[in-house]
């Protein structure tokens, strides 16, 4: 099989975020890791490829210094590298539109993606990946079966309320949650030899028909203090004040 497990830079896990004035972000001294759910999308198709073969392909979207992230991804046991170069800010489609062109360019089996990143949290990029490729798609998938032989992946999916089962002819887009798996730590081996594995780069301007940015985020702004709770005697005097307060 061959799979791609796509990458996400993100801000460590513990950071604290600091604003500017202005509203943006300081980002100078942002130490960054891959995204914890695109870990999990590396370690099931490492898992795939120990029990049905193939390799699996780290494919990212963005500047030089996601590099790093990538090479991570090979140290824990990724085959080789793609990244499609770009230093400057992409929107969701836009994002998906570069995938899409990656994954076009590698005809995979499959396409493992974490169900969101940890910093933006908006989980589009998948969908619209499937939707480009026109591919069927499964999400927040807890466990993975896939049949080669047959092209089906058979995907138990986290719903509300409980566990659905699904299965999805191949090539497919499956995102991953949290009880999927475990994903494994880099050895000193991995890392070692995660520096002479193949690391290809795709310029951007290779991606056709890239849309025009349709989403932009203006500013940031911190959450306003916290405010005291207030005890209320009675439903009628939590309903009064509520009213009171232009809230119901």
């Amino acid at each position: 099989m061959k799979i791609i497990a796509t990458i996400k830079r993100t801000p460590q896990r513990d950071t604290r975020m600091k604003l500017t004035p202005e509203g943006g972000l300081v980002t100078d001294q942002l130490q960054y890791e891959v995204n914890p759910f695109d870990e999990l999308a590396v370690e099931e198709g490492l898992r795939l490829r120990e029990k049905h073969g193939g390799e699996v392909i780290a494919v990212t979207v963005g500047p030089a210094g996601l590099s790093e992230q990538l090479q991570t991804a090979l140290a824990m046991g990724a085959d080789r590298a793609l990244r499609v170069d770009t230093d400057q800010p992409l929107d969701p489609l836009q994002t998906a539109t570069a995938l899409a062109a990656a994954v076009r360019k590698e005809s995979p089996d499959l396409v493992l993606m974490g169900k969101l990143a940890i910093d933006a949290e908006n989980g589009q990029v998948p969908l619209m990946l499937a939707e480009l490729l026109d591919w069927p798609h499964a999400s927040f998938a807890s466990k993975i079966e896939v049949d080669p032989a047959a092209k089906i992946a058979r995907v138990t999916c986290e719903v509300d309320g409980g566990l659905e089962t699904v299965e999805v002819g191949l090539p497919a887009v499956i995102t991953t949650d949290l009880r999927l798996n475990e994903p494994r730590y880099a050895s000193l081996p991995g890392i070692l030899k995660a520096k002479k594995k193949p690391s290809d780069v795709m310029p951007l301007a290779e991606v056709a028909d890239l849309p025009e940015q349709g989403l932009k985020v203006a500013a940031y702004h911190t959450l306003p203090p916290r405010q005291a709770g207030e005890i209320v005697e009675s439903v009628e005097e939590l309903a009064a004040r509520l009213i009171a307060k232009n809230l119901v």
